[in-house]
């Protein structure tokens, strides 16, 4: 019996797995159980999907059953040994305070050869469901199997995203996850059964999947013949979308929208705009390249949500890191208010980037002070590895022999150094410079400079290593290992973690209206964005001695 077994590369936990030998076959069989106690649930408004729970609010749950189902989906395609065994994994949801009458409508449309939902009304029958599926003998070595399996590496976004679309079965939503896909779908079949319309906010930290189910529910609305697009307010992003995800169709290339596309949409004319990215909605969409007439001055969240019934904001408020970004949940919830809208929201507590390590992320968030909390010394996750580098040619040298070793790696740095334009002979100038050591920054613009692919393709296109990214490249994006160099805008004085403003080079830092607390803000934020882009660890060095020796008292150096 494997008690809170933490799904892999996640942070949620299935209750219990009950492994042992298939009574009928001999082989490993292995049960995840999913216990609610709950006392009363109900379907709600119907959808097989989403549960009502008495005494819990009036806000839906995914169904016990759903949920059980993606652990067992999810576990087959990330535990090696289950590759060629899906049938070996089971679910059951046990809802062990609940009678039948006080749920019975849980039943209908959910059970299927591989899950299924006991009350303890029936109670018996889940025993006996048990010795059908085990035989009478230690299970010990099928879960020594289980736990002591490969872990396949985590199926990144643009590596499947294309079959996403066309398929909808390249990724399992767990949890959460699936709630806000159920929701949204939810939304989209009442605003149009009403002739209404509604708004939903999904949010969640780095890599807690909002990209996923952005995808998800992209191609399943338009496999269910909704007009549906997807937009982002980062050229990096939406480039590789259209690039990677619907390279070679130019129908699917058409889905992949800039926020600002929205100036002159028809009120409505959308069934769904997915609004992925949403911390990077900006005051106004006009830009130095649009014609007077059309600056209006109209708010960028207003095109927004005019232009469909179900707007669906995905986004994570320690990401805004331009001055004028507007994505934060307040200021969607209160102009949708504002408009006599309903607002639906959805947070995703679990984590899939970082290792599935929470408590990574929570060590990010104190280090640098966006949590109201102090610093503290990383103690180590079994599923995450911190370390610290001595010197930028170690932290070069460590990232490359995880690239050589078939890993994905990058190197990012805080913006604090100029950016060139390419030399003459389409060669890279080598800005970033700490001593004798150089390296440039990623290509500016979307065409490749020699052998460093365009900006949009830094972080998953081969030569991307070559270059060092920065927070407006890597935003968005993963790779399996991470390394951060911390430039002198983040430096540790007097006890703390302090922002030098006049240290960074960043343009959208030096315009008159941003205030020193906004900076400040916005360079933490930077820092949040780097540090969290690794799938397997993130290594750390600092080009501040002091801030050097500061990170050394955290963590504990490579070697």
């Amino acid at each position: 019996m494997l008690i809170e077994y933490q799904l892999p590369l996640t942070s949620k936990r299935a209750d219990v797995i009950l492994a042992g030998r298939d009574r009928r076959t001999g082989a490993d069989s292995y049960l995840i159980v999913e216990l609610k106690q709950w006392s009363q649930a109900e379907l709600y408004e119907d959808d097989a999907e989403l549960v009502l729970v008495s005494g819990m609010g009036d806000r839906p749950k995914l169904h016990p059953v759903v949920q059980v189902r993606g652990y067992c989906e999810y576990l087959a395609d990330f535990v090696g040994a289950l590759d060629q065994h899906r049938n070996a994994v089971r679910g059951v949801a046990y809802l062990h305070n609940a009678s039948d009458p006080d749920i019975h409508d849980l039943y209908d449309h959910v059970e299927g050869e591989r899950t299924r939902l006991f009350s303890k009304t029936r109670r018996g029958q889940f025993v006996d469901y048990l010795k059908a599926q085990f035989a009478p003998e230690s299970g010990a070595e099928a879960a020594d199997r289980l736990l002591s399996s490969a872990i396949r590496p985590s199926k990144q976004l643009l590596k499947v995203a294309a079959g996403e679309i066309k398929n909808r079965d390249q990724f399992v939503l767990l949890a959460e996850q699936r709630l806000a896909y159920e929701m949204v779908l939810h939304a989209v079949e009442k605003a149009g059964a009403g002739n209404s319309k509604q708004v939903v906010i999904i949010t969640g930290g780095p890599g807690s999947g909002k990209s996923v189910i952005a995808l998800s529910l992209l191609g399943e609305l338009s496999d269910r013949g909704y007009s549906a697009l997807h937009a982002t307010g980062s050229r990096s992003f939406t480039e590789t979308m259209r690039r990677v995800v619907a390279r070679g169709s130019t129908r699917m290339k058409a889905m992949f929208k800039y926020f600002n596309n929205f100036m002159t949409a028809k009120p409505n004319e959308l069934d769904v705009l997915i609004c992925d990215e949403a911390h990077r909605i900006r005051e106004t969409s006009a830009n130095r390249f649009t014609r007077s007439a059309a600056r209006t001055g109209r708010p960028q969240l207003d095109e927004l949500i005019a232009a469909a019934r179900v707007p669906v904001f995905l986004l994570d408020e320690h990401q805004v890191v331009r001055p004028g970004e507007m994505g934060r949940v307040a200021d969607i919830t209160a102009y949708a208010h504002s408009l006599g809208l309903a607002v639906y929201q959805v947070d995703l507590d679990a984590q899939f980037r970082c290792g599935g390590s929470r408590k990574y992320e929570e060590w990010v968030l104190r280090l640098l002070g966006l949590d109201g909390g102090a610093p503290e010394a990383w103690t180590g996750d079994d599923h995450f590895t911190v370390s610290l580098a001595e010197s930028p040619y170690e932290l070069e040298a460590l990232l490359r022999s995880r690239l050589e070793a078939g890993y994905s790696a990058r190197m990012t740095a805080g913006f604090c150094w100029p950016w060139s334009a390419p030399n003459g002979d389409d060669s890279l100038v080598a800005d970033v410079q700490v001593g004798d050591w150089a390296r440039p920054w990623n290509v500016k613009g979307e065409r490749a400079v020699g052998n460093a692919p365009a900006s949009a393709l830094w972080a998953s296109a081969p030569g991307g290593f070559e270059q060092v990214g920065c927070v407006y490249t890597a935003q968005g994006f993963e790779y399996d290992w991470n390394g951060v160099m911390f430039g002198p805008d983040l430096v540790y004085r007097d006890g703390k973690l302090v922002t030098v403003r006049s240290a960074s080079k960043d343009p959208a830092l030096m315009r008159r209206g941003v205030s020193d607390e906004q900076a400040d803000r916005l360079i933490r934020n930077t820092y949040k964005v780097l540090l969290t882009r690794g799938m397997m660890g993130t290594t750390v060095y600092s080009v501040d001695p002091a801030t050097q020796e500061f990170l050394a008292g955290l963590l504990e150096p490579r070697g």
